[in-house]
């Protein structure tokens, strides 16, 4: 997407613990009326929303009302399945991150925020950046996962791009929404990288592990 084809008003589902960035792909499951309407909107226009958590909620569940994080990522709906059933089945890709300036009326049931993206603007830039971490944040996934007693493809990961390797990483990984609202507002790849790295090690090793930081 170019930066002109950005929209100012972008209409928002926060939910805790969803994380969403810039190439990543987020699959939803979409049943309460509000968010079927914000879907449908969405579908008949230019298929764009805003995935957000909300602020000190507890556990995985949507925002209705409350207050939401400054910084969110914008997303297109690039794959949906309509079961019959009253709701959605969908992919967001991840487009790029936004600071939100205002919230709006409700319309149609669901929220609208107005946003910013002169921060994030390199998140529409495709070319690669290698991240200078990557042998330790395989250890560290392969440790977590063990604790965790999930399973992955380590043959794939050992060869996939370091911005597939970190997003898919960050955007899997059952960490708290405190952690991935932190790894969202990254200021770039490697900062990413490192900061996912300190978590895993803060929940394999405790308070031995190295302290994330922006």
């Amino acid at each position: 997407m170019k930066r002109e084809n950005l929209p100012a008003i972008v209409p928002i589902f926060p939910l805790t613990g969803a994380l969403l960035l810039p190439f990543g792909q987020l699959p939803l499951n979409i049943f309460e009326p509000r968010y079927v309407s914000l879907i449908e909107d969405a579908l008949g226009t230019h298929r764009l929303l805003g995935m957000i958590q909300p602020r000190g909620a507890e556990g995985a569940g949507i925002g209705d009302n409350g207050d939401i994080f400054d910084t969110g990522c914008l997303g297109r709906i690039t794959e949906f399945t309509d079961p019959g059933d009253g709701r959605y089945e969908i992919v967001l890709t991840g487009l790029c991150r936004f600071k939100v300036e205002q919230e709006l009326e409700l319309y149609n049931g669901y929220r609208r925020v107005k946003v910013c993206y002169e921060t994030f603007l390199k998140d529409l830039d495709p070319c690669e950046t290698e991240i200078t971490n990557r042998e330790s944040l395989i250890e560290a996934l392969r440790q977590y996962f063990d604790r965790q007693s999930l399973d992955a493809d380590w043959d794939t990961l050992k060869e996939v791009p370091d911005s597939v390797l970190v997003t898919t990483a960050a955007m899997g990984c059952p960490l708290k929404p405190e952690e991935k609202q932190l790894l969202l507002e990254a200021s770039d790849l490697s900062n990413r990288a490192e900061n996912l790295q300190a978590i895993l090690e803060i929940a394999i090793h405790g308070k031995n592990a190295t302290t994330a930081r922006h």
